[in-house]
């Protein structure tokens, strides 16, 4: 067992993105963002699960744009090109699963 600490620095500092864990196929990383701050257009080689903890951030992937919010969950195919922007100070998990 491991517990792992993802503190929140939203009141010290502006985008902040650290990977907090990997292991076998797996990886998360912990995003941090003010409002307006983004994340430009990517896309990853895994399965991908976008968990916010806080806030709401806009997703635009392939075209099609979501909210994302503590209430829902985002989950993204491989290869599928997608941007993030936050529309309140926000705090999220990101999962890579790769097949």
């Amino acid at each position: 067992m491991e517990l792992i600490n993802t503190p929140n620095l939203l009141g010290e500092k502006n985008k902040h993105v650290q990977k907090v864990v990997s292991f076998e196929k797996t990886k998360v990383v912990n995003i941090q963002l003010q409002v307006g701050e983004n994340i430009p257009e990517h896309d990853s080689a895994a399965d991908v699960l976008i968990i916010v903890r806080s806030g709401k951030v806009s997703f635009e992937v392939e075209g099609n744009v979501v909210e994302v919010t503590p209430e829902n969950v985002l989950h993204m195919n491989p290869k599928e090109k997608h941007s993030l922007t936050a529309m309140e100070p926000s705090d999220l998990l990101v999962l890579q699963i790769t097949p």
